[in-house]
């Protein structure tokens, strides 16, 4: 069975509506584990501290999702902090230990966003489409050797009904068990 792992980098999980249903969601999956990165690093320096642990979970996983609540245009400071610490170590100080052994992993990204899909387009009233927002992650993911596939976005995370939420949760677990089971080298 593949495993997908889930890192989910939601500042304030007891404040999510979305994330948290899209997180439940996608745990009810087979072979789906789901790790909440700030109540696993509530400080941010565990990274730094267990670097080992973070590259050896990365290293378990067929499949690499990152998910988390677009910020002012961004990821959460964590999933930065994440890159820095974790990345880093694998891609630049233990890259024959680790990152060669990472490449060729595919890597979707899972991201809430409160404003309408028509606001992120060009000239929209975000000014650019959300992939353009996401290309440092594209970025990143190129220069790991990682397989970037469509990524998923939710968008009015903090605007829908209970309902409306769930049915965006059960399409997102709907579009993740179609990418598991789909080819590894599947990209976006």
């Amino acid at each position: 069975m593949t495993k997908t792992l889930i890192l989910m980098f939601h500042p304030d999980l007891t404040r999510s509506k979305a994330n948290a249903a899209m997180a439940r969601a996608a745990a009810a999956l087979p072979g789906v584990e789901v790790i909440d990165m700030t109540a696993a690093c509530p400080d941010g320096l565990d990274l730094f501290r267990d670097g080992e642990r973070e590259a050896a979970r990365l290293l378990a996983a067929d499949r690499i999702v990152l998910q988390f609540p677009v910020q002012w245009y961004s990821a959460p400071p964590l999933l930065k902090a994440w890159q820095d610490a974790v990345l880093t170590r694998m891609f630049y100080i233990t890259y024959d230990a680790e990152g060669r052994r990472l490449e060729g992993r595919p890597l979707m990204i899972a991201a809430s966003a409160g404003n309408t899909a028509e606001a992120y387009v060009a000239g929209g009233r975000n000014l650019f489409p959300m992939t353009d927002l996401l290309a440092p992650l594209r970025a990143t993911a190129n220069r790991c050797g990682l397989v970037w596939a469509e990524p998923f976005v939710f968008y009015r995370a903090d605007k829908l009904s209970l309902d409306e939420i769930d049915a965006a949760a059960q399409d997102y677990a709907a579009h993740l068990a179609r990418w598991i089971a789909g080819p590894a080298e599947q990209a976006a």
